[in-house]
């Protein structure tokens, strides 16, 4: 592979392995720190660096991007597009791109990181070139909704709200500094302008056409995350129970690895998720009243960014 190396173990007769090798640009970001910690868990991979001098020189990034077989981008979204644009002007000998940021997940040309998404999203991970990573909140409102509408037990127009709460490390380095240096708020709403950036992405790939309203919410842990959705069952297509809801998504996510649909339980807590690469989907109701909550529990850091991206590398460079 394209600046990996040989290694012998056990003299001439020993076993050749091949490594991948993967630059992370904006390795010092969470989500970079994040992806560094996961590779090092990950056999087969050389991890590849510039000097911090260098990280933001234009020409060095260039060099080792022609050395490289992937680049995973944890960047600011304008900085992520003049990464993508240096990838680009190497032609055939641009690396594979894996993008963490926001600016590529509803571009023309990018295969959406979501592997469980669909039953061929894994195939076309696998050839991709160019990858977006998933948005944390929009994984989780994805999770719970694409296969219901699919399923056409939610309709595409569907007037829907979804609510949030994320562990503080999702919000950058000032929130992080915020809530670890001077205690920080024990919950705050926040973009109630209703422009949240993940909206786009939670309308392409859940597959709505009506907006929905989306509000995001903080709490005082640094990792975890809890998406519901509220739903009046006398509202959507065939009237469905919430049995049906959670039957379709078990049907969908049957063979999924990092997905699961668990049986209900009293209470939730986000924080709980910390430290998991894995999504948890439950389907609460009173079928008295004739009403649902769809709730996805993950870490902000796990399926949501960082263990995301590790999925989406291995299937990139075809390590199973």
């Amino acid at each position: 592979m394209r600046g990996g190396c040989l290694s012998c173990s056990g003299g001439w007769k020993g076993m050749i392995e091949m490594t991948h090798s993967i630059f992370i640009d904006g390795e010092s970001g969470t989500t970079g720190l994040g992806i560094r910690e996961r590779l090092g868990d990950l056999p087969g991979v050389s991890l590849r660096s510039l000097p911090a001098e260098h990280r933001k020189d234009p020409k060095a990034k260039r060099a080792i991007l022609a050395e490289v077989d992937l680049a995973i981008l944890c960047l600011p979204d304008e900085a992520a597009k003049e990464t993508v644009a240096l990838a680009d002007s190497l032609g055939g000998n641009a690396p594979k791109l894996l993008d963490a940021s926001t600016a590529h997940r509803v571009a023309e040309g990018w295969i959406y990181g979501f592997a469980e998404l669909q039953a061929d999203q894994e195939a076309q991970i696998r050839s991709a070139g160019k990858v977006a990573n998933v948005g944390c909140y929009a994984v989780g409102s994805i999770s719970l909704l694409r296969p219901l509408i699919d399923a056409g037990l939610i309709a595409p127009d569907q007037p829907l709200s979804i609510n949030a709460i994320s562990g503080y490390s999702g919000g950058g380095k000032n929130m992080i500094e915020a809530h670890e240096k001077e205690g920080g708020p024990a919950f705050e709403l926040y973009a109630l302008g209703l422009e949240h950036k993940h909206l786009p992405e939670i309308m392409a790939y859940a597959g709505l056409t009506r907006r929905p309203i989306f509000v995001p919410s903080v709490g005082h842990f640094p990792q975890g995350m809890l998406v519901s959705v509220p739903l009046h069952l006398d509202d959507l297509p065939g009237r469905p129970s919430a049995s049906d809801l959670e039957a379709a998504l078990r049907t969908h996510y049957s063979a999924a690895r990092q997905v699961r649909v668990l049986d209900v339980v009293s209470t939730l807590r986000a924080e709980d998720a910390s430290g998991s690469d894995h999504l948890e989907l439950r389907v609460f109701g009173n079928e008295n009243r004739r009403q649902a909550v769809l709730v996805a529990k993950l870490d902000n850091l796990g399926k949501g960014a960082s263990g995301s991206a590790i999925q989406n590398a291995r299937l990139m460079l075809g390590l199973e």
